[in-house]
């Protein structure tokens, strides 16, 4: 049995920036993954880097998403050093845009609500934001600019990040399930590969959606309810001129994401479609609706490619971040749709945790442990 500080368990973007970070502090680090890493949602993603919220479930997560945002140049960084790759990270801002006679009003609604969560916004006339953006539709009748909004290409990131790693002196295993955890007394010492034993100080489940059920082979799937929420995404190809983007454009109905190729990244849908990763007609159309709403020269862009992902859903649609319980045994899963923007904060709280260093943020709130404080505080109340 091999033995390691620590062993993460899932090769996605959370995993594998955790990894990386720990590897920094001399630690001896393992990653194993059921498939190839990198390949679940993380691969699928948009690489939108926006803390805004998107509903009222959100707000809590946005301090911890604003210092993320912060973090991230440094992260890239350190990420395209190690690696000699490019993560195609830019800060360009984004346009978030309002449609009818209530555009202006909601415009200015939104405008209060980031304001009050301290984000960066102001609003621009469709006149100044056609200039920044000439594909904006007519429509369209008001505009928020985000100036300090970026983007990443998160399969140039991924590969950036997985070569990183390795150079870091993290070991990295494709197709390899974790098949149970390994106890001694009240600790939690390692895990099974298949037929392999993992012998670690400490575990970290990070396994996305899949989280869930490699938690319930130990009895502690309360502590990571996750659940499988699809989204799916289009790629399109603008014919000409017509159509390209220089920044993230988004609605309530949707949202495009440039690629450095030229490609956008249009999306999304947000489905209860347990494991399943079909691309709908009913999914298409919808991303294609919003998409031209925002943008109609795109009518005539090419369709280049079509896919979709399984996003880690959690109860309250918040990451479960933290310690279990358990000596030995963490869980950072549950990041939802955020998980490209919130990996580099999570990576620095967690290189503390391991390290027993003070965490730089308080994050109580997205425990393990707060599914059986709810579940017991509402017997109390029965």
């Amino acid at each position: 049995m091999r033995t390691y500080d620590v062993a993460i368990i899932g090769g996605g973007i959370i995993g594998l920036s955790i990894g990386f970070e720990l590897a920094a502090k001399n630690l001896r680090v393992i990653v194993l993954d059921r498939q190839e890493p990198g390949r679940e949602a993380s691969w699928a993603a948009a690489g939108m880097l926006s803390p805004a919220p998107d509903s009222p479930r959100d707000l809590p997560l946005v301090p911890f998403a604003n210092e993320s945002l912060r973090l991230y140049p440094q992260f890239v960084e350190e990420i395209e050093q190690a690696s000699g790759k490019s993560a195609a990270y830019a800060r360009a801002g984004a346009l978030e845009v309002f449609f009818g006679e209530n555009g202006a009003h909601e415009c200015e609604l939104r405008l209060r609500e980031l304001q009050q969560l301290r984000i960066a916004a102001h609003v621009v006339g469709t006149n100044e934001a056609r200039a920044m953006q000439p594909e904006i539709g007519e429509s369209v009748s008001a505009v928020l600019h985000l100036p300090e909004e970026g983007m990443v290409e998160p399969r140039a990131l991924m590969d950036a990040l997985l070569t990183a790693a390795r150079r870091r002196g993290v070991e990295i295993r494709a197709g390899s399930p974790v098949s149970r955890f390994v106890h001694e007394g009240t600790r939690c010492t390692g895990v099974m590969a298949g037929n392999d034993g993992i012998s670690a100080s400490n575990v970290i489940l990070a396994a996305g959606c899949f989280s869930g059920e490699i938690a319930a082979k130990d009895s502690f799937k309360q502590l990571a309810p996750t659940r499988p929420v699809r989204g799916q995404m289009i790629a399109l190809r603008p014919s000409n001129r017509a159509g390209e983007l220089r920044r993230v454009v988004r609605s309530e109905r949707g949202y495009l994401v440039p690629r450095r190729d030229g490609r956008i990244v249009a999306g999304s849908t947000s489905e209860e479609a347990g494991f399943e990763k079909q691309v709908t007609a009913a999914g298409l159309r919808k991303i294609l609706g919003a998409s031209l709403e925002m943008c109609p020269a795109l009518g005539h862009a090419e369709v280049v490619e079509m896919w979709s992902g399984l996003r880690p859903g959690t109860p309250d649609d918040l990451p479960i971040l933290g310690p279990t319980g358990t000596a030995g045994l963490w869980i950072a899963t549950g990041h939802y749709r955020n998980g490209i923007l919130l990996a580099a904060a999570t990576a620095k709280l967690f290189g503390a945790w391991i390290t027993g260093a003070v965490p730089p943020l308080d994050v109580d709130r997205f425990s393990p442990l707060r599914f059986g404080r709810r579940e017991a505080s509402a017997q109390q109340v029965g």
